[in-house]
């Protein structure tokens, strides 16, 4: 491999402190725009060129390219889950080997860590890099232009955080939330509680029969996990919700639930059922990293995969048919908490096996 002088782990929290401190809540606009200025300023300042920001509805997206025809994109997010506000009572900071901060993990300490060991490598055409604004969200606003450029480049490494251990993502559940509205009608639960019709009596109904969809032993999950019903404790409820979140590790899967959820209907006479979403990232089966994986564990031997519940830009990848490693980012934890961390003792390492996968599938 052709490589410039090594990266620097100081600098690399240097720029990891600035991006942290560019708080970049999803679907805060504003905040967004700020934060995708700050990713295209460090970008440009480690790696040179031109990083152009991407407008949609949701936020501007970053793209940077090294030129010449386009094979490996680099694929990350700079939207957090952390609400304006966050960074006051939990500012970043490095103690006692670990970076801590809203967004450290997920997923800023991959970004940095990819840009430094991007910047190693004296030749970087063929590379792209694309940083999203609302991949916390769903990817609505992204996910054609991730779509497009993964076709164009052909393979794709994602950077978000690594699995337990420092383990990569060979595997991803496919995932989606369902929400279930249940229509009834009301009356006064004292003098005629008989003349409505208990919406939230036929959510219950409904939560049983969803929970009975799961099927942990083949890897699909169905988990009702938020509800809502009811107006005053003296008045029958007209209405209810359940929102459920399902994962599932094949396309047959997503098929029956998907028309499993189609098919809910009212055990009381006269409720009405109205469901909406789906399974809206496909499954990334292992067999999408195969062969990146096998190119990852020759250059760090002993560096294990693992298939994970949760997903990431990286199913939409996958489901193209595009080559497609995940977990390259930072090693660390706590994802969505407050005790989120980073292992500063991971960084390097990290960032050279970014920048010796790159230059790998750049010159095959």
């Amino acid at each position: 491999m052709h490589r410039t002088a090594g990266v620097s782990v100081e600098a690399m929290i240097e720029d990891l402190r600035t991006l942290v401190e560019t708080e970049s809540p999803s679907r805060d606009v504003a905040a967004l725009a700020a934060s995708a200025k700050t990713v295209a300023a460090v970008i440009e300042s480690r790696l040179g060129g031109q990083a152009v920001l991407v407008e949609s509805e949701a936020g501007p997206h970053v793209h940077w390219s090294g030129g010449g025809s386009p094979r490996v994109l680099l694929l990350g997010h700079h939207d957090t889950v952390f609400p304006l506000g966050t960074l006051a009572r939990r500012p970043f900071a490095v103690a006692d080997g670990r970076a801590t901060g809203p967004g450290v993990f997920d997923m800023l300490g991959g970004l940095v860590q990819a840009v430094h060991g991007l910047a190693t490598l004296e030749d970087r055409s063929g590379v792209e890099i694309l940083v999203t604004c609302d991949e916390e969200v769903g990817s609505g606003a992204s996910r054609a232009l991730l779509e497009e450029r993964a076709l164009a480049c052909g393979a794709v490494l994602v950077l978000e955080g690594a699995a337990d251990g420092g383990a990569l993502k060979t595997g991803r559940k496919g995932c989606g939330t369902f929400r279930v509205s249940v229509a009834g009608r009301a009356s006064h639960a004292g003098l005629e509680p008989a003349a409505g019709i208990n919406a939230l009596v036929e959510a219950a109904h409904q939560v049983l029969d969803i929970a009975a969809l799961d099927r942990p032993g083949i890897g699909t999950t169905v988990t009702p996990t938020v509800a809502a019903a009811g107006t005053l404790d003296n008045v029958v409820p007209a209405e209810a919700t359940v929102v459920v979140d399902v994962r599932v590790e094949s396309a047959a899967e997503t098929a029956r639930i998907e028309a499993a959820f189609a098919a809910l209907a009212p055990h009381l006479d006269g409720a009405r059922i109205t469901v909406q979403g789906g399974v809206g990232r496909p499954p990334m089966p292992e067999s999408a990293s195969a062969g990146l994986f096998a190119v990852a564990q020759r250059l760090l031997p002993g560096l294990e995969g693992r298939a994970v519940g949760g997903g990431s830009d990286g199913n939409f990848t996958a489901a193209l048919g595009v080559p497609t490693l995940d977990g390259l980012g930072a090693v660390g934890g706590g994802a969505h908490a407050d005790h989120e961390y980073l292992l500063v003792g991971a960084m390097a390492e990290r960032a050279h096996l970014v920048a010796g996968l790159v230059e790998t599938i750049r010159t095959a």
